[in-house]
Formats: C-alpha cells, structure tokens, sequence
C-alpha cells in the first residue's frame, strides 16, 4: 500500500471505509427531520464511481447551541464533537443565524468534522429536501470530496470564517425565506390545539350569539364589506390581546438589537396572523354545523321574512366566527403565559424568551 493510499484508508470517507454521522438536533421539528434524514441520506450519499462506502447515522435529540448569535468555535467547543465516537457531527438547530444582516444556512468545520446547520435558515418550504442538500454539503465539505453534492455549493454563497466555512442563504428574498422559516419552526397551526380555553371561550360566545335573533338580522343585511370588516377586526383585535396580555412582543434592549427585535417581534405577528386565521376557519366551521343542526330554516324565514338557503347559514356562521373570535380573545386571558407562549412558539423560540428575561425577572 502507497503512502497515500495509507492515508486515503485512515480518514472518515475513505473508499470502503465505514462512515458514521451523529445527527444532534433541537427539539421538535429538527429532531424530526433528523430521523428522516437518518433514515434517506445513507442512500443518497453513496457513489457508485467509487467502491462502495457502508453509512451509519444516529440521531440525539439535545438543544445545545446557548444563543443563536453564539460564535461557531463556542458552539464547537460545547458541542465537543471529538469526544464523540462517530466520524462526523452535524447539529441541526431551528435557532436562526445571522451575519451582520445575512441569513447563514450552515457552519462547516472540516478540522473538528463538525457542521452546524440552522433549518431555519433555509426558508418555510421544502424544508426536508432544503436541509437535506445542506447536509450533503457539510458532508461533502467534511470530507473534502465536493463531488458527493456538486451542484449545492454552487447554490449556496460561502466565506471563510475563523475555523472553517460558512454557507448563506441563496440570493432573493433571503429575509423573506430566514422569516418563513422562523414562522415554520413556531408551528402557527398548533395554536388552536394549544389554546384550548380560547377556542372554549370562543364557540360559547358563538353559541350564545346563535341564539338571538338579532344577530340573524344583522348577518342578513349586513353585506359582504361590513362582514368583511368585521371579521379582519375580530382577528386585529384577538391578535392584539394575546401580544399585549401575554407581553409576546419583544422590547429593545439596546439600538444594536433593534434589527434582530424586528425580525423575532415580525415572526410572532405572522405566527398570530396564520394561527388565528386557522381559529377563525375553525370556528366557521363548528358554528355552520351547529346552526344547520340547531337552526330549522323555518324559524330562521320567518324572523328573515323570505325563503332561507345554504347561503343564509354560511352568511350567519360567517358573522358569528367573527363575534366568536373576539370572545376567543376574552378567553384567552384564562390562559397562563406559559401556555400561550408553548402554543405560539418553538422549543427554542421559548427557551430563548426564558432566557432573555431570567436576568430581568432576577433583578426584580
């Protein structure tokens, strides 16, 4: 055997050598596509210009990045890829990271054979496949051997950083694709899951509202644009409450945040914005069902004085979902903070919130 062959055999990647990846991932939706990819890049990976590479991938479920701001040799160091017994380490985290204004998509340590990859850096679609690419470059990257991949690092910007490689967001729309992400990794569908009380307190103002027979006649000469109206104010309103009765807006700390208090205080409106959208819709839906169940057209004709149709009933549960939200924001004064924050955010999106304000709670 030549000499480089001996070293061709001795490190990770070497042809038929054994490759092992440790995939370490936040909570949630990290750890999620974690066990995914586990289960699809092993295949994805091999090459078959070359004999064949045996790939084994583990997966740990642990939020070990401190900050999303911190310095990738910190994260390294806490981390501490080398004392781990597979070959390399990729952490995925749904933390989203930044240089100066640039969405950063991986951190790339060829030395440490260490990756670390922010999902939401990588926008609010396709994720699977888009961390799926970027895994394949920092392995690819790892093992100096670009042909693995070769088209995803002429996808992704580069520069070299203290310690290694970092990769950035394709050029367009990269705020609008790090936002998305962030909204994707606060999972906005689960607040009407979440909010239990709220969605309570929401169908039993509702209920209540069927019941009159005022309420029929407003929803029967109000029109489309002051039903409209109504409803964008009902969801104004729900969203406000829950931001200020539950303080979900993130204050400035000093001039230098005042960028990334954009960005997080942008994410949780969005967020608000689907999952109360997705309440509304819910709402809709229980309240026809409850007054085509309850309401007999007959009665409903004689207080309307003419003929009533499927369109009088969508009209009327149209106008009591909106009643039905702002009693939803009644309700969701009942709920602690604690549960309002679980139902609006990410694993991490909260433990970074406890973490900002434990000094000043402290302090107090």
């Amino acid at each position: 055997m030549t000499a480089n062959e001996q070293v061709q055999a001795g490190r990770p990647g070497a042809a038929g050598e054994q490759v092992s990846v440790l995939l370490i991932a936040d909570p949630g939706e990290p750890a999620a596509l974690a066990e995914r990819l586990a289960e699809s890049l092993p295949d994805r990976l091999r090459s078959p210009d070359r004999v064949e590479r045996r790939w084994t991938m583990c997966v740990r479920r642990k939020p070990y990045l401190p900050d999303e701001q911190a310095d990738f040799a910190d994260v390294i160091d806490t981390v501490d890829p080398s004392s781990e017994a597979e070959d390399i380490v990729v952490y995925l985290t749904d933390l989203p990271r930044r240089e100066d204004t640039l969405p950063v998509v991986a951190d790339v340590s060829a030395d440490h054979k260490f990756a670390l990859i922010s999902v939401a850096g990588v926008g609010g679609l396709r994720i699977e496949r888009r961390v799926r690419t970027v895994t394949e470059l920092a392995i690819a990257r790892v093992l100096g051997e670009p042909d693995l991949n070769p088209g995803a690092a002429r996808r992704f910007p580069s520069a070299q950083i203290p310690g290694g490689i970092r990769y950035f967001a394709p050029s367009g729309l990269r705020r609008l694709r790090l936002l998305s992400g962030m909204v994707r990794a606060n999972r906005p569908w689960r607040l009407v899951t979440g909010l239990s009380k709220v969605l309570v307190g929401a169908f039993a103002t509702g209920a209540i509202a069927l019941a009159t027979n005022t309420i029929w006649l407003f929803a029967d000469t109000m029109g489309p644009w002051r039903m409209g109206a109504a409803t964008v104010l009902s969801i104004v309103a729900m969203i406000l409450w829950l931001i200020l009765d539950h303080e979900l807006w993130e204050r400035l700390t000093s001039p230098d945040e005042r960028d990334r208090s954009v960005l997080y205080n942008t994410a949780t409106v969005v967020t608000l914005v689907i999952g109360v959208i997705v309440l509304h819709v819910a709402l809709f839906g229980l309240l026809l069902f409850t007054a085509c169940l309850t309401l007999p057209p007959e009665l409903l004709s004689r207080v309307l004085g003419h003929g009533v149709t499927f369109v009088d009933y969508l009209t009327l549960a149209w106008l009591l979902a909106s009643i039905a939200t702002i009693g939803g924001a009644l309700g969701s004064g009942l709920e602690d903070d604690a549960a309002v924050r679980e139902a609006a955010y990410g694993v991490r999106q909260r433990q970074r919130i406890e973490e900002t304000r434990r000094p000043s709670n402290q302090a107090r």
